[in-house]
């Protein structure tokens, strides 16, 4: 990975930590999984409406805010002792790698039809082996 992309996110997550810590901001700190539903929603549909206009500039800036809110979600339940950032970015990891098994596995996939058919037979079976 390029370093100045791992400094950067690091920063970012420091960066929000600070406004989320002792001497940070009243609004970001008041803050809950449930008064910021309504703000992941807005940033969502945003994100949304930047891709229709195919606006670049604007997808940019929204998909700062989108990524705002993940972080928002992450650390406060890391601050809560409920799971951490670094769960959220290593489960998303492994996911990525397990329901691609013809990018990181033996499988073939040649069309986006076959990559989405073993992308859903990932997803299902990690669902089965969850409930068992």
């Amino acid at each position: 990975m390029d370093n100045t992309l791992d400094n950067s996110f690091i920063n970012l997550v420091e960066t929000f930590k600070k406004l989320r810590g002792p001497n940070g901001c009243p609004w970001d700190k008041a803050q809950t999984h449930q008064s910021l539903i309504k703000c992941l929603r807005e940033e969502s549909q945003e994100v949304i409406t930047a891709i229709e206009k195919q606006d670049d500039e604007n997808l940019k800036e929204e998909l700062g805010d989108l990524l705002l809110q993940v972080l928002f979600h992450a650390l406060i339940a890391q601050e809560q002792n409920r799971f951490t950032l670094k769960e959220v970015i290593d489960g998303l990891n492994n996911k990525l790698i397990s329901r691609h098994p013809h990018v990181f596995g033996s499988a073939k996939a040649a069309t986006p039809e076959e990559a989405l058919a073993q992308w859903k037979a990932a997803k299902l079976k990690e669902r089965e082996n969850k409930n068992k």
